[in-house]
């Protein structure tokens, strides 16, 4: 009588990865690849042609580019570029306190910008939010405005109120004033230094930094963000 086959002596499937499962899994498992390889394939020529010099193909499609690309994945920088930002522009802010007591007080300037730096030196996952929310509303009121500060199309007021906020918002965080005081107006500047020319350079900056000073605007109630609870006091 012959002896039963041992666990040891039965044939083994040598097959790994996707040729060890069954046919089904092996077809399943196959789609999820070819999807996720054309997915990046997909997500890679949008990124190109968000960052390449404008073509024929950007200028018909642009809108789907820019549908794919913002908010997650925006690119800050431009492919082939000539010439690269020669400038650090730092957004600063400070706030006229109305007192406890009835008195008026101005606080130094509040740099903004330095602080969202510190905030993302370093940082192996930097906010989003810390990078670029108050960059781009300074590009934004920029943008929409000459250079006395006038509003030059529909986008100016928009712009306007975007930037004051968010400065109101982190001039709050800041808590500046005393039990009791707050915020009444705010001002916001910008701050332009050039960057220095590489030392084999020939090139001559000046190394003074060049002024942006907006007017004081009062703050409202649209522009707390905690209208109805807090406010503006400390």
């Amino acid at each position: 009588m012959p002896e039963a086959a041992s666990p040891e002596s039965a044939p083994q499937d040598d097959r790994v990865g996707i040729a060890g499962l069954k046919p089904g899994y092996q077809i399943a498992a196959a789609c999820a690849l070819a999807l996720i390889a054309v997915a990046v394939c997909v997500h890679t020529a949008m990124l190109f042609f968000h960052v390449a010099p404008s073509n024929t193909l950007t200028k018909q499609h642009g809108d789907v580019v820019d549908a794919w690309i913002y908010p997650e994945f925006e690119q800050n920088w431009k492919l082939f570029a000539p010439n690269p930002l020669q400038q650090n522009i730092a957004v600063q802010a400070r706030a006229e306190l109305r007192t406890a007591d009835g008195g008026v007080r101005t606080t130094d300037w509040y740099d903004l910008s330095a602080q969202d730096g510190a905030a993302i030196d370093g940082s192996l996952l930097p906010s989003h939010t810390r990078q670029n929310e108050l960059r781009r509303a300074w590009d934004f009121y920029v943008g929409s405005h000459d250079a006395q500060n006038r509003p030059v199309g529909p986008r100016g007021q928009l712009s306007e109120q975007y930037i004051r906020r968010i400065a109101y918002m982190r001039l709050h965080r800041e808590r500046p004033g005393g039990k009791g005081d707050t915020i009444a107006r705010v001002q916001l500047r910008s701050r332009t230094t050039n960057v220095r020319p590489p030392k084999w350079s020939e090139e001559k900056v000046s190394p003074k930094p060049v002024y942006r000073l907006l007017a004081w605007w009062t703050v409202s109630p649209d522009d707390l963000p905690l209208a109805g609870t807090e406010g503006g006091a400390r």
